[in-house]
């Protein structure tokens, strides 16, 4: 049986109430040569019985189960690893993909000869309805630039694994795990190629930026001194950046 090219990871953590809409946005997807891997991360609601029976409808999709409470890089790492196509790409479980995101997507690493690909996106509210901001990216960030702007969204992103390799791409076990894994890479020597249109919807809680601004220095603070080993000086510095270039996202 041939593998399919395409690996879509996804971890679903108490995403019942939205799952089946995200779903749904890769089922009618206009490139359909693809598996989605949803990995059930220790929910308490429905959302396992709300995966098999998708599964069930659809043979393309399969279900793991990450037993115990280790949360969203475990998952993922299952689905890493479980993974048989050669392009990996990453939808959390309360966000929507655009129609020709996988195609687009796909064209455009291919075109670059790029291993690392991610797209600009839109925030949306708590129904996914686009709001009209919308998230630009540059047509390529190295690693040095990355520090100063955690730009790449975890949803939009697609990797090449012939060209990095499974262990490259693991993400560890820290809070913020999917920009460490971003650096990681970029540290390596891998540049990543932004395609520039909107193919991602960003589900946000009403709540979620005041709630979380303190959660979220805290863990780029994290990031700068234990992940990438930054001196203070040069950690405040691009704390800086990212601070200012954070708030132009929502304005």
């Amino acid at each position: 049986m041939n593998q399919p090219p395409v690996s879509i990871v996804m971890p679903v953590h108490n995403a019942e109430a939205v799952l089946e809409e995200t779903v749904r946005s890769v089922l009618e997807q206009s490139f359909v040569d693809y598996e989605l891997i949803m990995v059930e991360d220790n929910s308490s609601d429905g959302s396992l019985r709300l995966m098999r029976r998708l599964a069930e409808e659809d043979k393309r999709i399969r279900v793991l189960v990450n037993d115990g409470e280790h949360g969203a890089a475990h998952a993922r790492n299952m689905g890493i690893k479980a993974a048989a196509g050669r392009y990996l790409t990453y939808l959390d479980a309360d966000d929507i993909w655009r129609k020709d995101k996988l195609k687009k997507t796909l064209r455009f690493m291919k075109e670059r000869g790029a291993s690392f690909v991610f797209t600009a996106y839109e925030f949306g509210d708590e129904n996914a309805k686009g709001t009209g901001r919308v998230v630009h990216v540059p047509p390529v960030l190295d690693y040095a630039h990355a520090l100063t702007r955690t730009i790449i969204f975890t949803s939009t992103v697609m990797l090449d694994l012939e060209k990095l390799g499974k262990k490259k791409v693991l993400m560890p076990p820290v809070p913020s795990e999917d920009t460490a894994s971003w650096w990681r890479i970029l540290r390596s020597g891998t540049d990543a190629y932004g395609l520039d249109e909107n193919l991602v919807i960003y589900r946000r809680a009403g709540k979620s930026l005041s709630s979380n601004k303190m959660v979220a220095v805290k863990r780029i603070w994290y990031l700068y001194r234990k992940q990438a080993r930054l001196s203070i000086p040069r950690s405040m510095l691009c704390m800086f950046g990212w601070g200012w270039r954070a708030v132009a996202r929502r304005i």
